[in-house]
């Protein structure tokens, strides 16, 4: 059913703000380009108008720290049923597109704009904290329909495409209010968002999950410590939702293995207990050698959360296992289904000798 926006303005008596229809749909798209977080904390804009081989373009083109490729597509007011042919359309142009060809796109896209970060990976690094993994660009996309509303054959596509088909698009409505001389945009999206990401990465995979779960640990200076995770039997992850909302995946008897990005493979072990916020695991006795964020401190979205584990095996970050072919990804903890993956778990399993 189509969502509706209503903006309240408080006083002495509410007062509704009215609702305004934008002059053009580029307006909606110079807001977006100016600041990509209008859709997503954890994107990066890297295409605007890109040109397909077909003939046409892709209003928007983004990435995330994964390397899923996000394709935009922005339509005024009530959506066109077609617009979800067009979007797939575009997906399945994306999805064969190189690495090197995305580098092209994000250079032609900085120079047009004037962007300070010129090149595809200073761009990533600066965005997301570390260099981009070529194997990893274009692994999976989702797909994102942008409009003031949708009609609905159009909601009944989408929901079928993502229950019966596991495909990954999803639409998110704007509205626009003024109040005064300002104008207001409101946000709503059809299907949470989180959703959408774990289908993608699913469906950009093939092969069955083998029940073993990757975690990505990544550690920094005055941070997140691996000492203090395999001294105090953990695996957390935090510094915004985005990052800390897979690990709620975990459960007692699940079984890890541990990576450190940029490193290696560190450890694994045996989910001991649920999720908590940092401020439940850590007592006073553990003398950590990294910091943490705090509910109490930094609020419940920026926290840190904790996963005890029993560990099996664990070696210090010097002597991580990091080898030509081995998985790996920058979801905090993920279900991966490549055969690679398969290829990793085997591998640590004959070097860590670790039985089933």
């Amino acid at each position: 059913m189509a969502v509706q926006h209503g903006i309240w303005k408080i006083g002495e008596k509410p007062q509704t703000l009215s609702t305004v229809k934008l002059e053009s749909e580029s307006l909606l798209e110079e807001q977006i380009t100016k600041d990509i977080s209008i859709l997503s904390d954890h994107w990066l804009l890297i295409g605007r108008q890109v040109y397909t081989d077909f003939g046409k373009y892709i209003d928007l083109l983004a990435i995330d720290a994964t390397g899923s490729i996000i394709i935009i597509e922005l339509k005024k007011h009530k959506t066109p049923r077609d617009v979800v042919a067009q979007t797939i359309d575009y997906a399945a142009w994306v999805e064969k597109l190189s690495s090197e060809k995305f580098v092209q796109i994000y250079a032609e896209f900085a120079e047009r704009h004037g962007l300070p970060e010129k090149t595809f990976d200073q761009a990533f690094k600066a965005r997301f904290g570390v260099a981009p993994v070529e194997g990893e660009i274009n692994s999976s996309h989702q797909m994102v329909i942008v409009a003031a509303e949708l009609d609905a054959s159009t909601e009944r596509i989408i929901n079928y495409l993502n229950d019966k088909a596991s495909v990954a698009v999803n639409a998110v409505f704007f509205s626009v209010f003024r109040d005064g001389e300002s104008l207001y945009l409101s946000r709503s999206w059809m299907i949470d968002p989180v959703e959408t990401e774990e289908r993608a990465f699913n469906t950009g995979q093939r092969g069955e999950w083998n029940g073993e779960f990757y975690v990505s640990f990544g550690t920094y200076p005055d941070g997140r410590s691996w000492q203090d995770a395999a001294e105090y039997g953990f695996i957390s992850a935090g510094g915004g939702r985005w990052y800390s909302r897979t690990v709620f995946m975990l459960k007692p008897g699940d079984r890890v293995w541990v990576n450190i990005p940029g490193t290696g493979y560190v450890g694994v072990g045996k989910v001991s207990g649920y999720p908590m916020v940092a401020d439940e695991f850590i007592t006073d006795d553990m003398n950590m050698q990294g910091g943490y964020n705090l509910a109490s401190e930094c609020g419940e979205d920026e926290a840190e959360y904790f996963v005890p584990v029993n560990w099996l095996h664990q070696v210090p970050a010097a002597s991580a296992i990091n080898e030509v072919g081995l998985f790996g990804n920058q979801n905090s903890v993920a279900r991966p289904r490549t055969p690679k993956w398969e290829h990793t778990v085997n591998r640590l399993k004959e070097l860590w000798h670790i039985s089933d």
